[in-house]
Formats: C-alpha cells, sequence, structure tokens
C-alpha cells in the first residue's frame, strides 16, 4: 500500500488502541494475582495506604506490590496521591473486585480470562484441523472462574427475579417439584434452588466428571444434599423423570447437538413442565453484537465455547451470542409450542418455553 495513501492520523489513533490492548492483555493477570493475593480486599476499606503498607497487609514483597500498583493506576482501577505516595481503591470499584458477595462482583472473569487464554495452542490447531477442544481440557481456573462470574448473578437474580418470571413455576417450587439442572457445572444453581425451595428435589447433571465431584461436595457444604442429587450425564441422555422444571443455565449454546439436547428436555419433562434456558445477552445480528460486552463474549466464544461444541457429536458451534432468534427455532423444533423471553439483564436472556 502506497504510504501516501494511508492516513497518519488514523495510523497513530490505532496505535493508541493497540497499547491499550496489549496493556489490558497484561492487567488481566494482575487483576488475577491481586485477586489471589488479597490485594484487592486488603484495599476494600478506600483508605488510601503505602505499597509497604499493603505488603504488610498481605504478607507480600513490597517491590512487588508497588508495582502492581503502579500498573493499577495507570489503568484506573486503583487511584495514586503523589504527594502522600498513598494509592486508593474508590468503593465503586472495591465492590467489583473485593466483595464476592457483591452483585457486581467481577473478580472471577479474570481467572476465566487467564484460564482461557492458557488454551491458546489447543485453539490456534483447532483452526487448522477444525477439531474442538473439550471442557474437560481447559485449566482448572476456568472452571471455578465460571462459577465465580456467573454466580453473581445467581445469586442476585434467580430466586427473586428468573423463577417468579415463569408461569406457574414458583408455586410448584413451593409446593414441591422435581427440577433437573443440565449442565450444572459446580451446582451452584441447583443448590441455591434447593435452599430457597426446601419442598423441592433437584437433580444436576454435566458430563465433566470432576465438576460432579465438586458439587456434591458444596452440596453437602450447604446441607442440601438430602434434596441434591448430582450425576455424570450428557444433556442429550439424561434421565427422564417427569420433571416440573429442567434448567440449562448458560449451557445450551455449548453443547455439541443442541437439537438433541432439547428433545431429551422434551421427554424429560412432566405434562406441565417448563424449561428454563439462560444464555448470555446477545442480539440476532452480528452488528448488534459489536460492543464491549459482544466483544468479551466473542472472546469466550473462539477460545471455549465454539471449539467445546466442535469436540462433540453434531459440532453444531452455535458459539456464546447464539441469540434468542436461534435458540428459539431449535426449542420449537424440538416440540415446544411457546417459548418467550421471561426475563433479562444486561448480561443475561431467560427463555421460558413450554410444550
Amino acid at each position: 500500500m502506497a504510504t501516501e495513501t494511508i492516513d497518519q492520523t488514523k495510523i497513530e489513533a490505532f496505535l493508541d488502541q493497540i497499547l491499550s490492548e496489549a496493556g489490558a492483555a497484561l492487567n488481566a493477570t494482575l487483576i488475577r494475582i491481586g485477586d489471589e493475593l488479597g490485594l484487592y480486599r486488603a484495599m476494600s476499606d478506600a483508605q488510601p495506604l503505602t505499597a509497604a503498607a499493603l505488603a504488610r497487609r498481605t504478607d507480600t514483597h513490597e517491590r512487588y506490590v508497588r508495582e502492581w500498583l503502579n500498573a493499577q493506576a495507570a489503568g484506573g482501577i486503583v487511584v495514586y496521591d503523589p504527594e502522600t505516595d498513598r494509592y486508593t481503591l474508590p468503593a465503586e470499584h472495591a465492590v467489583a473486585l473485593a466483595d464476592e458477595a457483591s452483585p457486581f462482583a467481577m473478580a472471577g472473569l479474570f481467572q476465566s480470562v487467564t484460564a482461557a487464554i492458557r488454551a491458546e495452542e489447543r485453539v490456534t490447531d483447532a483452526f487448522r484441523t477444525g477439531g474442538g477442544v473439550g471442557w474437560h481440557e481447559h485449566h482448572h481456573g476456568l472452571f471455578h472462574g465460571v462459577e465465580r462470574v456467573f454466580g453473581a448473578a445467581y445469586r442476585t437474580h434467580l430466586v427473586a427475579d428468573w423463577i417468579p418470571a415463569l408461569d406457574g413455576v414458583e408455586e410448584k417450587l413451593i409446593s414441591g417439584a422435581r427440577v433437573a439442572d443440565v449442565g450444572c457445572g459446580h451446582g451452584l444453581s441447583s443448590i441455591l434452588l434447593a435452599q430457597a425451595y426446601p419442598a423441592s428435589r433437584f437433580d444436576g447433571f454435566d458430563v465433566h466428571a470432576e465438576s460432579i465431584a465438586v458439587a456434591r461436595r458444596r452440596a453437602e457444604e450447604a446441607a442440601v444434599a438430602d434434596r441434591v442429587r448430582f450425576e455424570v450425564a450428557t444433556a442429550d441422555a439424561f434421565p427422564c423423570r417427569d420433571y416440573d422444571l429442567v434448567a440449562f443455565f448458560d449451557a445450551l449454546h455449548d453443547m455439541g447437538d443442541p437439537s438433541a439436547a432439547a428433545r431429551r428436555v422434551r421427554s424429560a419433562l412432566g405434562s406441565d413442565g417448563t424449561w428454563l434456558i439462560v444464555e448470555p445477552m446477545a442480539g440476532d445480528r452480528i452488528e448488534d453484537n459489536l460492543h464491549p460486552l459482544g466483544r468479551l463474549n466473542y472472546g469466550f466464544s473462539t477460545l471455549v465455547c465454539t471449539p467445546g461444541s466442535l469436540s462433540q457429536e453434531g459440532r453444531a458451534g452455535l458459539g456464546t451470542l447464539a441469540g434468542g432468534a436461534r435458540l428459539s427455532d431449535i426449542v420449537r423444533g424440538a416440540g415446544f409450542h411457546s417459548v418467550r423471553r421471561a426475563a433479562e439483564t444486561p448480561f443475561n436472556l431467560v427463555l421460558e418455553a413450554r410444550a
């Protein structure tokens, strides 16, 4: 390309963007380090402190802590006061990075991001071969990070908003219902429902045996193991037990054959049963998703969700941003005559399907 056709101002602007991209990539790991070492939690009182004081609070080395703090200040995560040589984590930032119980908790997102990046070589090879990368092939940080990220939404919305938005489901759960949680991972969604609805019984299914083992431990710790059972099973072959509710939490788009999974749900439900489908918020057109959240989800889709689907029979490869229209077509194709958007958040699309 002839240099005279290039707009120098646009080049400079793009180079600024590239620097921001590289800095953000490095900072994902620095945020993960801060989360792991408790650095953000030690600053959660929003009071200014020196690097030495933070190092003492966290039993870490000051030289590393100072460099980490400077990176956080350059990224706008902490505030640096040059007159006092002190750093502050604003309270508004602490609710995202230092409070795991907050509805805005985001530290787990960086655990997921850094774990997903570890699959770079496998995914690069899959680009060349067209093969897949299974969930089980990822670093364990992905499993725990995803639980933390989704957990913030589930704890905030599942019982308070999503279940009440379904037609007649909350009443069934209160009086005593049977529920299947398919693709349950570490079991958080099943356990939250069991805690909220003690008259109901819950079966969690996941193809990942290691996650099922964690889910069983979590149920014991939450004292709900008498009503929550976890089994290793695929979405297209989990037991049919006349369920009142079958729930897929952020799982349908990951499946190799979502149509087969939908048909299995239809068979597993009782005559008046409901299918609850929670998926990442997405528009139905590419251009609807060209924004920061879409960028994040396309990234996860490329590294995790699409390779995961392509590693399974069916190889549907829906991707993380499948969108409501495509998902609804799959559901209707399995014999569900009613599909509606029951609820939504900026991050979640909640569908209700009825036969």
